[in-house]
């Protein structure tokens, strides 16, 4: 190999690509959460703990839920083969609800848990004082 090719050799992602992602979730019933947020796009790249995140409005209710993820919580046990393409967002966070217009998910109440593929595509937040 010439020292050009080393140049140009491009590496290749083990990671699922962001269509993928949201392609693997539309493949879930019309209607049903998942498929809901394969059409809204990722707003929120990198560590989500402890970030003020404004849930999406998957209902279309107009009802806000804005939470702050705390702990992390992986989902299953699959293991990957070399080379196999892993899932992204493959965690759900224990959240504390810290504001909500939503009289399911009180202020103060239990925490939540909500997958990290929501929580991605939902807006991050900040407080004015």
């Amino acid at each position: 190999m010439t020292k050009s090719q080393e140049n140009t050799m491009a590496f290749k992602s083990i990671l699922e690509t962001d269509e993928a992602e949201a392609a693997r979730l539309a493949e879930s019933p019309e209607g049903s959460t998942n498929h809901v947020l394969a059409q809204l796009p990722v707003n929120i790249r990198g560590n989500v703990q402890n970030l003020l995140i404004e849930l999406p409005d998957l209902d279309g209710d107009g009802r806000k839920l804005v939470v702050v993820p705390t702990e992390s919580h992986r989902i299953g046990t699959h293991e990957y083969a070399r080379g196999e393409i892993r899932k992204r967002y493959q965690s759900t966070w224990t959240c504390i609800v810290v504001a909500s217009t939503n009289p399911t998910y009180q202020v103060g109440c239990w925490p939540i848990s909500v997958p990290e593929y929501q929580l991605v595509r939902g807006t991050q937040r900040t407080i004015d004082l």
